[in-house]
């Protein structure tokens, strides 16, 4: 395991400072701000905490409050909303600063037996032919070095891998909405369901956003042609997967309107399972001028 992937591992692993209530560090992100995925990630893992071992997470519904501050710490505090026979509820709720910044809404459920269908996976060229995401970077000369390594930075856990050029690459005509990165840890995990459902989550909110720049040919806060920011995300996890195993996520967007765009994707496992399904809304806005 790479020492950016435990890490990782470390950032997500919350110290417990009361029944049901849970602390987190924080860091920087790309942007100066607390990173989303890393606030719905630790929220996930608060709320697993305090759910049986055979119950396993099945849905989230989360909302951005506020702009997390990277130079302090998250606490996260637990409500018990349900305990069923096959299903599970929490709302965790994060606060920082005697404000909350985001909430999520979770479900887990027993594994059962049941119906079983989905939608076949999309067409995707293996992930080891594609370029790492130093090597896909080191081409792009238009990109302020310090950029250059603030992506490098945030990606140093995970080995994410783009089928086309990501919107910061190739910008300034429209193409079509639609998305696909390869993704897996950057290294062996534990074999801990909760855990692998954790990682998937940290990274499903790094680039859900991009089919929005793509439908108008911008190339986002790396160059500076769009500010943005997450408002909600959802994530239902249809079947079990190893988030240490390449992970298709195919994303689009269907819509972008009064200053919000709608990102909305699938992750598959490499042999054709669909693990995942995700929605996520956020800001998408021309930068003001004057």
């Amino acid at each position: 395991m790479n020492e950016a992937l435990q890490g990782l591992l470390d950032l997500l692993d919350l110290e417990q400072i009361e029944q049901d209530i849970f602390r987190g560090q924080s860091r920087s992100a790309v942007v100066p701000r607390v990173f989303g995925g890393q606030v719905a990630a630790q929220a996930l893992v608060a709320a697993g905490r305090t759910v049986p071992d055979d119950r396993h997470p099945h849905s989230l519904h989360a909302y951005f409050l506020r702009t997390g501050d990277p130079g302090a710490p998250i606490v996260y505090t637990v409500d018990r909303m349900n305990d069923g026979r096959s299903f599970t509820a929490r709302r965790v709720v994060a606060v920082q600063h005697g404000q909350p910044i985001f909430a999520l809404s979770t479900s887990f459920q027993k594994d059962e037996e049941g119906f079983d269908h989905q939608t076949s996976m999309p067409h995707a060229p293996d992930p080891e032919t594609l370029p790492t995401s130093e090597e896909r970077l080191s081409g792009y000369g238009h990109l302020p070095s310090q950029v250059v390594e603030k992506f490098l930075e945030a990606r140093a856990a995970v080995d994410l891998r783009y089928v086309d050029e990501p919107p910061y690459g190739r910008f300034g005509e429209p193409r079509a909405p639609h998305s696909q990165v390869w993704f897996r840890a950057n290294g062996k995990l534990a074999d801990d369901p909760l855990l692998h459902v954790v990682l998937a989550t940290y990274v499903s909110d790094m680039t859900l956003l991009d089919s929005v720049l793509l439908a108008h040919g911008r190339g986002g806060w790396a160059v500076g042609d769009v500010v943005g920011a997450s408002l909600d995300h959802a994530m239902w996890f249809h079947r079990p997967f190893r988030a240490d195993e390449w992970l298709l996520y195919d994303q689009e967007s269907p819509s972008a309107y009064g200053g919000r765009g709608l990102g909305q994707a699938r992750i598959y496992t490499q042999d054709g399972r669909l693990a995942v399904t995700v929605i996520q809304e956020g800001v998408v806005r021309i930068p003001r001028t004057g």
